[in-house]
């Protein structure tokens, strides 16, 4: 992996909130890992209230960060920088986003690329019409188009949306952070996530559901916007917010912890979430629900457990021996830290970008007479 030379620029949804926000701790574990690598890199966001009020990074010591409040002091503060990057990459859900991206293809003299952590979202959306964050217009003109997910839908943004350099880029995470810790274990099997309707009918199967049939244990759910109208049964303890700096205590204290993907995850598979990788780093088993693609990265039975009812979730809190629980959660950690942390994935992303400056300088070059 040679690193490029020169500043890679990033434009994303925040860097420094992670209130209510996933991308953020996605981020931080890939710019940490570029930094280990000696990459200069600069994180702008978009300077937001519900961000601002939430800030638990304002001043990361791995990457210089700057907000904006519109495209037009994007252009000022920063022009400059983006025009002069090895690389600009723009993130989903990007406030403006297309019209960042209209002005990064503009003034970018270096790689323009697009880091799409909602993949089947972001492709449902624009098949649709409904073009929030990227433009169909927009995808072939991208020197790269990473994306959360792989599998075949990085065939389908080269066919359907002539994306140029679909590749696939998963989250990571950060194993100074997210690691074992000695405590007491307050929970059978918890949950984090931040309310989606579309998880809900697997939190309730997979959680609320076990704990309505085992009283004795004990269950939480972490996360905001779970609307007043759910009915928590007694055992299940509910916590608004744990932030990045205690998600690994947070994970130590369960003896299980419960992974459930957005159905449109589901149905383009190969799409990893966060925190699957932070809790595995953490030691702690998982029982997830099912998807094409996940035993892939963490072999069933050996490193993660899947559960499609609630019998299941039941048998394994009941029936599971320590051995074999510790056995799980050791497998999937060892998994993790060879090929899922930060550093990883940032040479993924400095071996793309390295590969693609080298082909888009070799088109460029007249034919040898």
């Amino acid at each position: 992996m040679i690193r490029p030379e020169g500043e890679l620029v990033f434009i994303g949804l925040s860097l420094s909130s992670s209130w209510g926000n996933g991308h953020a701790t996605t981020y931080r574990a890939l710019l940490r890992g570029l930094a280990a690598t000696g990459q200069k890199v600069l994180f702008l966001e978009r300077d937001v209230p519900w961000y601002a009020a939430n800030r638990d990074l304002p001043d990361p010591d791995f990457c210089d960060l700057g907000f904006y409040a519109s495209v037009e002091e994007l252009a000022q503060k920063f022009g400059s920088r983006i025009a002069g990057a090895t690389a600009v990459i723009v993130g989903s859900y990007e406030p403006d986003g297309i019209a960042v991206l209209d002005y990064v293809l503009v003034q970018a003299e270096g790689l323009k690329a697009f880091y799409d952590i909602d993949t089947p979202i972001t492709l449902a959306a624009v098949d649709q019409g409904n073009e929030d964050y990227i433009a169909r217009r927009q995808i072939p003109r991208l020197d790269l188009y990473f994306s959360f997910t792989g599998g075949p839908i990085l065939d389908r943004l080269a066919e359907d949306f002539g994306a140029r350099r679909p590749r696939a880029l998963y989250c990571a995470v950060d194993e100074t952070r997210w690691r074992p810790m000695e405590g007491e274990q307050r929970w059978n099997l918890g949950y984090l996530g931040t309310y989606s309707p579309d998880r809900q009918p697997a939190l309730d199967r997979l959680l609320l559901q076990p704990a309505r049939r085992l009283p004795q244990m004990h269950f939480v759910v972490a996360g905001p916007q779970y609307p007043a109208s759910i009915e928590w049964p007694d055992n299940v303890e509910r916590l608004e917010h744990v932030g990045p700096s205690d998600h690994a205590a947070f994970y130590a204290a369960q003896c299980f912890t419960l992974n459930i993907t957005r159905a449109a995850m589901i149905a383009a598979g190969w799409s990893p979430s966060v925190r699957l990788f932070e809790a595995a780093a953490c030691g702690t088993p998982i029982i997830s629900d099912r998807w094409n693609g996940l035993t892939e990265l963490l072999p069933e039975h050996d490193a993660i457990l899947i559960a499609d009812s609630t019998e299941a979730v039941v048998a394994v809190l009941t029936g599971m021996a320590e051995s074999d629980r510790q056995r799980i959660g050791q497998h999937a950690r060892s998994i993790v830290l060879n090929d899922h942390t930060g550093v990883a994935r940032a040479r993924e992303l400095l071996r793309h970008v390295t590969s693609a400056a080298g082909t888009s300088r070799d088109q460029t070059m007249p034919s040898a007479a």
